[in-house]
């Protein structure tokens, strides 16, 4: 055997080897969804700073939130992580194994965190906080608190084992996990002591539940930011597009790359982070289309892209720049580069349990899940400009209604000095759906579209 062949033997044995190494991918992104007040990420750089709604949670990620901070992450089947103020955790983990299944690790290291884990198939959670873990596999909801002056993990839905160095210890529903330190083990009581974040927690679950669809499957390969898309904007049907998704409060002269920022990741370099709140989906998935007399819209389909650098665009309209990345020399290390070309949340004003809303916002600086009928109300903000509407806690008894029923904002005005036309207000028959995506299923309407077919 020559030595070149010798050579490549040792190369391919050496590789062999190598394989378990590599056994988990940890190529998975997860979503910072909410952000309310004082938050900061260390994106695995070893340095903090400010965070931004939609910015991508990678392996190594840590968050902390001020006095006033709260924040959400999702994870791809819609779990959700929510911390209250004073919290920091850290996502040791975030793989994707061989077997296809999602392997996470969240580290509670001080304060108040929710977790509200879905328990789909494929998905496994392990929760840690001082010396204390826990692994799920099945839907569970519970709250731990962590800090000088002990630990405790509270169930609200579901039943956990906890395991310490004492042991092992089952929680069920409505039940706590108290830490004896003086015994360092852990003592179960048959009751859960309330706290002041509790309510948010599970207004919060609540939208979630509200808005997210069964057939979410229909228009992404995953459930994070679904819920968001029902609720701050709606699909219609353009002949030969099929089912086109728009939010809410638009005008012609709204695009969908006027708020937001270049984020760099290391390894991964800079990528486009939406400022809206449903500013998720349609930036990993899809097409955006730009249609004369609708404006732009978002059509599903294609291919899942973690990390969304360059986006993809159909029938732009003349004179329209797409976004660029910025080049690494030119950002001088700064690693979060706002970009606002559009009016932003100056267009929602809050005073009280009062909004004032005007078109072309976005929806963006409307709170989560707190206005009644969307729809009803881009309407109005499309007749008049400008809205003021009280806003409403979510429900937190009611059983949530039907999301059937639910309308698209119809023709659009155009503000002063656009060159788009705005859509007529007469409505015609819905033509048949695109072979692009199947019909809306429970919780999803198909709202005829706006007269005046788009051309292709």
């Amino acid at each position: 055997m020559s030595l070149n062949h010798r050579s490549l033997l040792a190369v391919l044995f050496g590789l062999l080897l190598s394989l378990p190494v590599f056994a988990d991918s940890n190529v998975r992104i997860v979503r910072l969804s909410y952000i309310e007040g004082g938050v900061q990420i260390d994106r695995n750089t070893g340095q903090f700073e400010k965070a931004i709604v939609n910015l991508p949670i990678t392996e190594g990620a840590k968050l902390r939130t001020d006095a006033n901070g709260r924040a959400e992450v999702e994870l791809e089947d819609g779990s959700s992580v929510r911390l209250g103020p004073n919290t920091a955790v850290q996502f040791p983990q975030l793989s994707l194994r061989d077997s296809g299944v999602k392997s996470s690790v969240l580290d509670v290291q001080n304060g108040t965190a929710y977790v509200d884990f879905a328990g789909t198939k494929g998905n496994e959670l392990t929760v840690k906080f001082g010396d204390q873990r826990i692994d799920l596999a099945q839907a569970v909801h519970f709250r731990i608190v962590s800090g000088q002056q002990g630990q405790a993990v509270a169930v609200f839905k579901g039943n956990i084992k906890v395991e310490s160095p004492s042991g092992t210890v089952q929680v069920k529903k409505n039940q706590t996990a108290s830490l004896d330190a003086s015994a360092n083990t852990l003592v179960v009581a048959k009751e859960i002591e309330p706290e002041p974040l509790d309510s948010w927690d599970k207004e919060q679950s609540q939208y979630q539940q509200r808005y997210a669809s069964g057939s979410y499957g229909n228009y992404s390969p995953y459930r994070y930011g679904t819920s968001d898309l029902a609720y701050y904007g709606s699909f219609f049907s353009a002949p030969g597009y099929g089912m086109l998704w728009q939010p809410y409060f638009i005008g012609a002269g709204w695009d969908p790359f006027m708020d937001g920022a270049w984020a760099s990741t290391p390894g991964l370099g800079f990528g486009w982070v939406s400022a809206y709140p449903w500013g998720w989906v349609p930036y990993h998935y899809g097409t955006w289309v730009f249609l004369p007399g609708y404006g732009w819209a978002w059509q599903p389909g294609g291919t899942w892209t973690p990390w969304y650098s360059q986006p993809q665009l159909l029938r732009t309209p003349t004179g329209f720049r797409p976004p660029q990345p910025p080049s690494t020399i030119a950002t001088k290390g700064t690693t979060i580069l706002p970009v606002n070309r559009g009016p932003g949340s100056g267009l929602v004003s809050r005073s009280g349990n009062k909004i004032m809303i005007q078109n072309n916002s976005a929806g963006l600086g409307v709170p989560r899940g707190q206005v009644s009928n969307m729809g009803k109300v881009s309407r109005q903000v499309e007749q008049h400009g400008t809205v003021t509407q009280r806003v409403q806690p979510t429900p937190t008894s009611r059983t949530a209604p039907s999301m059937a029923g639910r309308e698209p904002p119809r023709g659009m005005d155009s503000p002063r000095g656009s060159s788009h036309p705005s859509a007529p207000s007469q409505r015609s028959s819905p033509p048949p759906s695109s072979p692009h995506m199947s019909s809306p299923g429970p919780g999803m309407s198909a709202p005829a579209p706006r007269s005046g077919p788009p051309q292709r």
